[in-house]
């Protein structure tokens, strides 16, 4: 099911089957995303809870939201952000400054092909990424949003994720000796 649909029947009919799918959607990336800015599983665990109990509580008012999923990053962000400030660990964090953590995506038919020792490559040149690089890589590749949707949610230009995609793709391009700009889509 899509999340506007998850959406609206959240909204409209207090869903709970719905809330729980859209909970398992997006749990994880979420909470990988606020572990990049809190270096901590445990706080990105709470804080994407808290902003899956926000949605709960303010459900009445989810048809309001025009993209729901750009709205749980900025959302998972802006928390992670108050709790780092609450801490007093850091009071802004630049892009960076985040340790990205990236989940293989590489298990479809079509990559499985990809003998083992390309693929270790293939690793090894996504973790050796500047951290921007990486985290715009993930959301754009791993989590499957548009360059529009990164963005808003990381508050710069959508040049820029260009820029800093091309980066990516050029330096794990060059790592494994394949053409990967043909692979996203803007």
């Amino acid at each position: 099911m899509n999340v506007q649909e998850l959406q609206r029947r959240i909204a409209l009919y207090d869903d709970e089957p719905a809330y729980r799918e859209l909970f398992g959607k997006f749990y994880r990336p979420l909470t990988q995303f606020a572990c990049a800015f809190t270096r901590s599983p445990e706080m990105a665990e709470e804080i994407v809870s808290d902003v899956f109990i926000n949605i709960w509580e303010r459900r009445r008012h989810l048809e309001e939201i025009s993209n729901l999923k750009v709205y749980l990053y900025v959302c998972t962000r802006n928390t992670a952000l108050k709790y780092l400030l609450k801490q007093q660990k850091k009071v802004a964090i630049a892009i960076d400054e985040l340790n990205v953590e990236l989940e293989s995506q590489y298990n479809n038919p079509e990559q499985s092909m990809i003998t083992a020792e390309l693929q270790a490559r293939l690793q090894e040149a996504i973790q050796s990424l500047p951290p921007r690089c990486k985290l715009v890589f993930k959301l754009i590749r791993e989590d499957g949003l548009r360059y529009k949707e990164v963005a808003a949610i990381l508050n710069i230009s959508v040049k820029t994720i260009d820029n800093q995609l091309a980066i990516a793709l050029q330096k794990i391009g060059k790592a494994v000796n394949v053409d990967l700009k043909k692979t996203v889509r803007p």
